[in-house]
């Protein structure tokens, strides 16, 4: 990712981005490796099984309760939870779009897996230790990227904050057990980031169609260039109306279905602050997301703004599978919420 990240050599912002994203890997991968050092100090072993018994056992060592910390702080780098966040609107600016959304996307998904793995399937009964955490993280992590986006100009940056907005959200489903410390929010995690991958990966190929290809640097992303999007190249337009408003939550789109299940799992769990407030940051993030509508469909292009770069077939094939997958699970999303229900049971307790 990091190689990927400054391919545009000649571009200035992407080898300056390459630079930042492969010194915060590195930092926060050295958290990663430092806290499983000492979670092998406090255990005597690195399987997963026999850390979540020691954590079973209860009363664990400090040496333990720090090397959690430092494991989450790591894996809190790669999600870009706040505070830990910083790397990513200039990492997202100024790398390829393409892969933008490959990063935005994949390396989510792959880090929330971890995520799971780590908190429900080994530190479940130690949970009052860190649910407090993740809570107040969850809700840091909405409000201030929510927040931040509004004030966005560049549509690479909004997207950047919005991904970070969606960790705030997924960060809800973390922390919602049941009576017997069984997680409610594994299955709504992952039918989340399933959808979430297709509207951002399709977002993101929109972005770069818009932005030339990178061929204009910054300002191909500026909101300014999307104005009359919508007639001048219609289908670019509808597909990213349906992008934006499955990202705000809108039926009949996949990320309403997406919110709706992590919100349900918060009350069914007795998190009904952290609903709330869920809901409220989504209506804050419906402005930017409409925003951009606003701009490709009431508002007039400048004579200097050029025509979107002809789509070609590889990318357009992405346009309609990610257009497809988002109304198909906003319409029809019962079949993978169980499927991610049954693989969230299968992630509970390693032990």
């Amino acid at each position: 990712m990091y190689v990927m990240t400054g391919m545009s050599r000649g571009r200035v912002r992407s080898v300056e981005s390459a630079l930042k994203y492969f010194l915060m890997g590195a930092f926060s991968s050295g958290f990663l490796v430092y806290g499983m050092a000492l979670l092998y100090g406090s255990t005597g072993s690195l399987d997963l099984a026999e850390i979540g018994r020691y954590a079973a056992a209860g009363d664990p060592s400090k040496l333990f309760v720090a090397g959690i910390g430092l494991i989450l702080v790591g894996l809190f780098f790669k999600i870009a939870v706040v505070p830990f966040h910083q790397w990513v609107p200039d990492v997202y600016t100024g790398a390829p779009t393409n892969v933008t959304g490959y990063m935005a996307a994949a390396t989510k998904t792959a880090a929330f897996a971890v995520l799971l793995r780590v908190l429900i399937g080994t530190f479940g009964t130690y949970a009052d230790g860190w649910i407090p955490l993740i809570t107040v993280l969850s809700i840091v992590t909405m409000t201030v990227a929510n927040l931040v986006a509004l004030a966005q100009n560049n549509i690479k940056r909004m997207l950047a904050f919005s991904s970070i907005a969606h960790a705030g959200y997924l960060l809800i489903a973390l922390v919602c057990l049941d009576g017997d410390g069984r997680s409610l929010g594994a299955g709504p995690i992952l039918f989340y980031l399933t959808i979430y991958g297709l509207m951002t990966v399709g977002a993101f190929a929109v972005a770069a169609a818009v932005g030339r290809g990178d061929a204009r640097g910054e300002d191909g992303y500026d909101l300014y260039s999307w104005a009359g999007l919508g007639t001048r190249r219609p289908m670019l337009g509808v597909a990213m109306a349906i992008f934006l408003l499955s990202l705000a939550g809108i039926p009949p789109t996949g990320g309403f279905f997406g919110k709706y299940a992590i919100f349900q799992a918060a009350i069914r769990s007795g998190h009904v602050m952290l609903a709330v407030v869920g809901m409220l940051n989504a209506v804050v993030a419906a402005y930017y997301y409409l925003r951009v509508l606003v701009t490709m469909y009431m508002r007039e292009a400048e004579d200097d703004v050029p025509m979107p770069m002809p789509v070609a077939p590889s990318v357009a094939i992405v346009h309609v599978i990610a257009v497809v997958g988002v109304l198909f699970l906003g319409v029809n999303p019962g079949g993978l919420l169980d499927l991610a229900n049954d693989l969230g049971r299968s992630l509970t307790f390693a032990y």
